[in-house]
């Protein structure tokens, strides 16, 4: 089924890249022209030296493959990670559609976010040493057995955190922490409305908010199912959108006033009537367009109540102000440790099913975060 949702898979014969003297994974005769070379065991050098097992998208709109793969070596800045467990966004979906506004070079693993334990680091790393439990924003290379990454881009768990539960963290609450309180500049007893709230960075969202920012949430919804998780989650009031117009519904919640802040991971007919929402001097925050239209701004009703409409591109803080990025997932698992927050792991999917977790996602059967499972 995932694979028909996907399109026409590969033959498997395609992916295995390995050169002729290569005794694991000879190269297939009639690969296609133009096929890049790709890792190989014979390459590898005085690294690990051992095959491992990784998600690989060959072509765009078609089914990831899970193969092996060979290792390289680190780099003096570099550390190889045995990954335990893989966070599923809808970025990763976006990137092997050829729709992201990042391409990665095919073939390519997706992942942007994972936790595992430290197998080897290069002779410049400083921060961690083998054995240590980390977390790691990857950019697309998360879903494989193994991964090497920057040091830089490396965080350590702390005592009482779970690699489960650190995997959940860096997407979902990194952007849920800047949506908030860099871009929104959320106050104690301001009004939160946010939309697509059970999935994994609304409920991020509606945690941080009402847990560490003290704001009150109104939780939008597609529905009854999803209304009832976000009220345990801590909202305090949910509007199920697929049952009318978002407007009218939060008028009746908050009157005419409207709400301060907005976070919007949908887009389209949402977003527009999100932003008709806000108070006076509200503040509208663009994360994503899950919805699938991307809305243009009515500069009138800017100006009309003085709102803001801004966006937040998380991952692009990694490359323009890497200090605040990086303080965000420290303060994120200081809070998991802390039991100030609860991420809510809606599903986990074992690797050879990454496609059914792929399907899950875009079917809109998740809610909160979705993993993968690499042991």
């Amino acid at each position: 089924m995932a694979a028909a949702a996907w399109g026409r898979r590969l033959p498997r014969a395609w992916l295995r890249r390995c050169g002729p003297d290569c005794p694991r994974a000879p190269r297939a005769a009639g690969a296609p022209p133009g096929t890049r070379p790709s890792l190989c065991c014979r390459s590898a050098g005085p690294g690990r030296g051992r095959h491992y097992r990784a998600a690989l998208c060959v072509e765009p709109k078609q089914p990831l493959a899970v193969e092996e793969v060979g290792p390289r070596p680190v780099r003096p800045h570099e550390v190889r990670v045995d990954v335990h467990f893989c966070g599923v966004n809808f970025a990763d979906i976006l990137v092997c559609r050829g729709q992201y506004q990042e391409k990665p070079q095919l073939p390519f693993t997706p992942g942007m976010e994972f936790s595992g334990i430290v197998l080897e680091t290069g002779a410049d790393v400083s921060t961690v040493k083998e054995g240590d439990r980390v977390i790691g924003v990857s950019g697309f290379n998360g879903m494989a057995e193994e991964c090497i990454i920057d040091q830089k881009t490396l965080w350590q768990i702390p005592e009482g955190v779970s690699l489960r539960e650190a995997a959940t963290l860096p997407v979902s609450y990194g952007t849920a922490l800047l949506a908030l309180e860099h871009r929104a500049c959320t106050q104690p007893g301001e009004t939160v409305l946010v939309t697509a709230a059970a999935g994994a960075t609304g409920l991020a969202v509606i945690d941080v908010a009402t847990n560490i920012l003290q704001a009150k949430v109104i939780a939008a919804v597609g529905s009854d199912e999803k209304c009832q998780l976000v009220m345990q989650k801590g909202a305090q009031s949910v509007v199920n959108y697929s049952q009318g117009g978002l407007k009218e519904a939060v008028r009746k919640l908050v009157g005419s006033v409207g709400v301060n802040v907005v976070i919007d991971t949908v887009g389209g007919d949402v977003f527009l009537e999100a932003l008709r929402s806000l108070a006076w001097e509200g503040r509208i925050v663009v994360v994503g367009f899950a919805g699938g239209t991307i809305a243009s701004v009515p500069a009138n009703l800017l100006l009309l109540k003085n709102v803001s409409a801004m966006g937040l591109y998380w991952s692009r803080y990694k490359e323009q102000n890497f200090p605040i990025f990086s303080r965000t997932l420290s303060s994120a698992l200081q809070y998991c440790q802390q039991g100030r927050i609860q991420p809510h792991i809606g599903a986990v999917f074992k690797l050879e099913k990454v496609n059914d977790a792929f399907l899950h996602v875009i079917q809109r059967k998740s809610t909160g975060k979705v993993l993968i499972s690499l042991k």
